[in-house]
């Protein structure tokens, strides 16, 4: 991870004790994720305590995330990001494989020229740009830019600002399509019983590949380590996971505050210089995925909802409770997509920043 060194004792925090830099951190974290869930936005639980950390960082926070603490959130979205992966998938792209790759290349090409700009412009700096504009899940691409040297600030600002126009854009898009007014939300149970066997399974897959990310040397490995092991396990022997809403809520909440706590004033003010720019890249890359899904519905006939959210640039999450919420989208077609597009950009994204730093220095 990309961190800055201890900042200097100043700023309102700087000279407060740790343990009410804490409580400051956790008010500002469930103030920020409240109002996040009552505006509808995604990934609450992952921005708003983002957003408590860099409104203490900015202040002189001396607090930081333990490392154990930190190693082991990223070995439980290594988990989430396997449990997503199905096996339901393959059936589906091996029958339109041509086109998953056609729009999967489309994407990462435009998306990788889109950060050739940026960086090209000097608005960011080059793999700063790349990872931050890659069509991935927004967690594991943030997770993944830190361990190659991009400023993981930066590349959360870029990804989390992408996932709300994302999901704003598909959930008013939907809206055309399906009249969702109806539509109930499942209740969260953030305390769900736990099954010992597959609990202590989940735990144990975080556990051995964080350890074998580490003997292995992975670029970020206990996000890598905990992933591969875990879908290599559910694809190979049909493990099943438990990941109650609590402990995702906490892997979340200590992945946004590290984030959070290492920006500063000066990287707040590069971020706020460069908002239009990022603004702009992300409506591009939107309407060019939209007009993707444009032509994939008028050459195949398939229904222009479906067709949109499976060629959504990012927020799988979302684009999923969006997709179940009609009967009319074909929810495989859709995360079939996603889910191949995401582990495209996760094996070629640092081979596309490499190239792209490369390109913007000559």
């Amino acid at each position: 991870m990309t961190t800055d060194p201890q900042p200097s004792p100043t700023g309102r925090l700087a000279t407060v004790r740790r343990p009410f830099q804490w409580l400051v951190i956790l008010a500002l974290s469930l103030l920020f994720v409240a109002l996040l869930e009552l505006a509808a936005l995604p990934a609450a639980l992952l921005i708003g305590p983002m957003f408590a950390g860099i409104v203490c960082g900015i202040n002189g926070a001396t607090v930081r995330i333990p490392i154990p603490v930190f190693a082991a959130a990223q070995s439980i979205v290594g988990c989430l990001i396997a449990a997503s992966i199905s096996p339901g998938i393959f059936p589906v792209f091996l029958t339109e494989w041509p086109l998953f790759l056609g729009v999967v290349a489309a994407t990462v090409f435009a998306s990788s020229v889109l950060g050739w700009l940026i960086s090209r412009w000097r608005v960011l700096p080059g793999t700063t740009a790349v990872w931050g504009s890659s069509p991935g899940a927004a967690t594991a691409m943030v997770l993944m830019a830190g361990a190659f040297g991009a400023d993981q600030r930066l590349v959360a600002f870029m990804q989390y600002l992408r996932v709300i126009f994302v999901s704003m854009a598909a959930a008013l898009i939907a809206r055309l399509w399906v009249d969702t007014s109806g539509v109930e939300v499942p209740p969260l149970v953030w305390f769900p019983h736990l099954e010992p066997v597959l609990f202590a399974t989940t735990i144990a897959i975080g556990l051995g590949g964080t350890l074998a990310g580490r003997l292995l040397r992975l670029p970020s490995p206990y996000f890598l380590g905990a992933m591969i092991l875990g879908t290599v396990l559910r694809l190979g022997a049909g493990i099943e996971f438990q990941l109650p809403q609590w402990l995702l809520a906490a892997s979340y909440a200590a992945v946004g505050t590290s984030i959070g706590l290492n920006f500063t004033m000066p990287i707040l003010r590069h971020a706020a210089r460069a908002l239009p720019q990022i603004v702009a890249s992300i409506l591009i890359l939107i309407a060019m995925c939209g007009g993707l899904a444009w032509l994939i519905s008028r050459t195949l006939g398939i229904d222009p909802l479906t067709a949109y959210l499976a060629t959504s640039p990012g927020g799988m999450d979302s684009i999923a409770i969006i997709a179940a919420a009609s009967h009319d989208v074909d929810i495989s077609f859709v995360m079939a997509l996603q889910t191949v597009r995401f582990l495209v950009v996760l094996l070629l994204g640092p081979g596309i920043a490499r190239l792209v730093a490369r390109a913007v220095r000559e």
